[in-house]
């Protein structure tokens, strides 16, 4: 059973799995890892979102402003013996959801070149590959990707 959790980056289970992405990324980025890996830091994070299937935290992401109507996700991780089965899908939606619910009207972030999956990830849940924004700007091994949050209305 796949249970999420909303919480913060002081949550022992997030912080577990953000060790085991740093060591992935670590390897996957090579030489690059230390560029990344300062914008990476947790402890200014106010919302995650953890994964559980049967109790054991296998996922996370999570969201911080990054401007007045932008949420920046970060930290997005499964494990591998959980991947495949959707539970990164429904980490971001939450992600998403609480973005809304904050009041912000898109999503924005970065992931590296050689991080296929995760590509794969954002692209199947609709997430347009944009010019490379902030301190990603020239950077040839970053892509960048948006999703506007569309908020329910009803029109009369």
């Amino acid at each position: 059973m796949i249970t999420l959790e909303r919480t913060n980056s002081e949550n022992p289970d997030f912080i577990s799995l953000v060790k085991l992405l740093d060591k992935f990324l670590a390897i996957t980025d090579g030489e690059d890892h230390a560029f990344y890996d300062q914008f990476n830091k947790i402890d200014k994070i106010k919302y995650v979102v953890v994964g559980y299937e049967d109790q054991k935290a296998v996922s996370c992401g999570a969201i911080k402003a990054y401007n007045d109507n932008t949420m920046e996700v970060k930290r997005m991780f499964t494990l591998s013996e959980a991947r495949g089965k959707g539970i990164a899908t429904k980490v971001l939606k939450e992600l998403e959801q609480w973005t809304t619910e904050l009041g912000y009207q898109r999503c924005i972030l970065e992931t590296g070149i050689r991080q296929h999956e995760a590509i794969r990830l954002y692209q199947k849940n609709e997430y347009k590959l944009i010019p490379n924004y902030g301190q990603y700007e020239g950077v040839e091994e970053s892509k960048c990707f948006e999703k506007l949050m569309i908020t329910e209305t009803t029109s009369l």
